[in-house]
């Protein structure tokens, strides 16, 4: 496929799913509101904007970051290169896995799990809405590096369950209550935000690469099924965001009133 129809086919598919959207709201503004709508030469100029740059979003998404990725995953999961001592011995029968064979694979599952969060387009469209409504209060780097910290803790321990093959209810269970005992400890102000930044984080670039690393991790382990055991890590990518969040706001709370405490004995 030339990259010019390429181009054509993305932007008809992204005019499919933004036209929607724009009907409902340009209906709701001159049906129900009964107003015009404010600059409209603006608003098609900045929806044109919004097509093209999805449009050429997704396909460097499909022509360099998929591949790439999938290409890492392949690799960093293939049994030549995790038992490559064992391999060079002639031995290409690993009868024992051990989940210290697979370091690699869980510093390359916690970078990409950062990485791909930081450059998500829902969580830094959120962070910039949360920073503007809290009047500078939360900031919209702060959330996106505490979201993208969760994703990456959260993506290496499923590909270490993924690797020693234990239970997923499990991990979702344990971390479900972590959430739970933090949602009575946590700022109010900052719950619903970390709610809403699980979601945000399996999005268009999070999702393809965690599939693609989860079932290439699944399919190369002997004894592991990528039906059964493949699946799972956007779990963790939705879960962990929310304790991350939640924790990032509790240690600035307990900063700030230890420093509180600490300029109240300096006044004494």
């Amino acid at each position: 496929m030339s990259m010019l129809q390429l181009f054509t086919d993305t932007i008809f598919s992204t005019m499919r799913d933004v036209l929607p959207i724009a009907a409902v709201l340009l209906g709701f503004q001159l049906l129900v509101l009964r107003q015009r709508v404010a600059n409209p030469w603006r608003v098609m100029r900045g929806f044109i904007y919004v097509l093209l740059g999805l449009s050429l979003f997704l396909m460097g998404l499909q022509k360099a970051i998929f591949p790439l990725g999938e290409l890492m995953a392949s690799q960093l999961t293939n049994p030549e290169f995790v038992y490559k001592d064992l391999y060079a011995q002639g031995i290409t029968a690993v009868q024992t896995v051990r989940w210290d064979d697979y370091l690699w694979v869980y510093a390359f599952a916690f970078a990409i799990g950062l990485a791909t969060t930081l450059a998500e387009p829902s969580l830094i469209a959120v962070g910039m809405k949360a920073e503007q409504v809290s009047g500078g209060g939360v900031s919209a780097w702060g959330l996106r590096l505490a979201v993208s910290l969760g994703v990456a803790i959260g993506v290496s321990i499923g590909c270490y369950r993924i690797v020693t093959g234990t239970d997923l209810w499990l991990y979702i269970i344990v971390a479900y209550i972590i959430v739970i005992i933090q949602t009575f400890r946590a700022p109010s102000m900052i719950i619903p935000l970390a709610y809403d930044s699980g979601g945000v984080t399996t999005s268009t670039v999070t999702v393809p690469l965690l599939a693609a690393l989860g079932l290439g991790l699944a399919a190369t382990i002997p004894g592991r099924s990528p039906m059964i055991d493949g699946f799972g890590l956007i779990a963790f990518a939705s879960v962990f965001p929310i304790m991350s969040v939640m924790g990032y706001a509790q240690i600035t709370v307990w900063l700030e009133k230890r420093e509180q405490r600490r300029e109240g004995k300096d006044a004494l």
